[in-house]
């Protein structure tokens, strides 16, 4: 079941007393997790269950489930599962033939995309980026084409690393929310661009500290024609690249081409891609 995200009073009646009875209540990290059941009046076992411990624990669990007791799992904060641990038990659980319940509330994800403005018919959600960098662009590169709107978790030891790689993936323009804080007293919801998101965090010190979700824009449709460049954009596109970066070459590649940036973002993007995979097996 899902607990608070920040603000403790977010917690659910229902929540409440479903753990009041439980006969063991399954967490992330039973320090974390005590006070605020104390503030709610549950006195029961608690049992931790996190990444280091939950395979095995997961099937221990299932065996007190099958003996008839009734357990809850709950993570630090926000929805069990959604990049906290769980997995493992509702698999184990559900294969068992055993009764889940889900017992829904705050979720930090849809919180924030809730309050975007950005569209929410289709998202994806894509938890924290990669702590490397060639690896969080080469995620963002793989996904600048995505038309769902994207969204992703980040610390404040990393966030201004994943902004700058945004900026450098994705195309000018394209809307970004920062979320951070959620629900707490400092809550914030900036909208900015992914070329304007790392100046913001300079400016604004604040900005750099908490818990974040970003929510960035899809990609807008693709053209009729399928996006394909002619032999001369293809030409000027890879001169540019070859002493640009890819922000660089796209950039003058509109002003000398004519060529829309979408388009020549998607080729520059699959040409480095192609250039980084040649050399990865040549070294």
């Amino acid at each position: 079941m899902a607990t608070p995200i920040g603000n403790l009073a977010d917690f659910g009646f229902r929540a409440v007393e479903t753990l009041k009875k439980a006969d063991a209540i399954a967490c992330e990290d039973t320090r974390h997790s005590r006070p605020l059941l104390d503030r709610y009046g549950i006195d029961r076992p608690l049992l931790a269950l996190h990444e280091h411990n939950e395979d095995a624990q997961a099937r221990r669990l299932v065996e007190r489930l099958m003996r008839g007791e009734t357990l809850a799992l709950i993570s630090d904060a926000g929805t069990p599962l959604i990049n906290d641990p769980g997995f493992p038990l509702v698999r184990l659980a559900r294969e068992a033939g055993l009764r889940v319940v889900p017992i829904p509330g705050p979720c930090a994800l849809i919180a924030a995309l809730s309050a975007s403005g950005l569209a929410t018919d289709r998202f994806a959600f894509e938890g924290f980026p990669p702590r490397k960098g060639p690896a969080r662009l080469a995620l963002f590169g793989s996904l600048a084409d995505d038309p769902h709107t994207l969204i992703f978790y980040e610390s404040s030891h990393r966030v201004e690393a994943t902004l700058r790689d945004l900026a450098q993936t994705f195309p000018p323009g394209r809307r970004l929310v920062i979320a951070r804080e959620l629900t707490k007293l400092y809550e914030t919801l900036a909208m900015t661009t992914v070329d304007a998101a790392p100046a913001l965090l300079e400016r604004e010190p604040d900005m750099r500290k908490g818990e974040f979700v970003l929510v960035l824009e899809g990609a807008p449709p693709a053209p009729p024609d399928g996006g394909e460049l002619d032999a001369e954009q293809t030409r000027i596109l890879k001169l540019l690249l070859a002493e640009c970066s890819v922000k660089t070459a796209v950039g003058l590649a509109v002003k000398i081409t004519g060529a829309r940036r979408e388009k020549l973002y998607r080729a520059a993007l699959q040409w480095s891609g192609e250039q980084a995979d040649a050399a990865s097996s040549a070294g």
